[in-house]
């Protein structure tokens, strides 16, 4: 066998190998349910759950609390399926954090609160189509 086919052969071994590992820490996007049963089944891996904040009829965005020294905060997220979940976040809250339409929180549950190690937010987009109508 030629030396540059061997090499070959290694360096497809170590992409395979890398694709491996790197498989085990991909995320997908979960319930509280299922995050909540996930923890006690033992999986302490960051958790990635997709939902809303609450909102009353209005639109306006409850259910947020910082702490006295501004720090960190709690708050109210419900998920796709409906479920209510306290959220921690050991971090001030995120600027734009009220405008938000969906929340990702990555973390792991601490008994019956969740732990949120980072914060992901889709914001309204300010080039969102706007429809025009022209008087004739």
């Amino acid at each position: 066998m030629k030396r540059s086919h061997i090499i070959a052969i290694v360096l497809i071994a170590a992409a395979i190998g890398i694709i491996i590992s790197t498989a085990g820490d991909a995320s997908s996007y979960v319930s509280f349910g299922e995050a909540y049963e996930m923890s006690q089944n033992g999986n302490s891996n960051s958790i990635h759950v997709v939902g809303e904040l609450t909102k009353t009829n209005t639109g306006e965005v409850t259910g947020i609390f910082p702490s006295p020294d501004k720090l960190s905060f709690r708050f109210i997220m419900q998920d796709e399926n409906g479920k209510k979940q306290e959220v921690f976040y050991n971090e001030p809250v995120p600027p734009d954090f009220k405008r938000s339409e969906k929340v990702v929180v990555v973390g792991s549950y601490n008994g019956d609160l969740f732990i949120a190690d980072k914060i992901l937010m889709k914001c309204p987009s300010k080039y969102q189509e706007e429809t025009v109508n022209a008087g004739m």
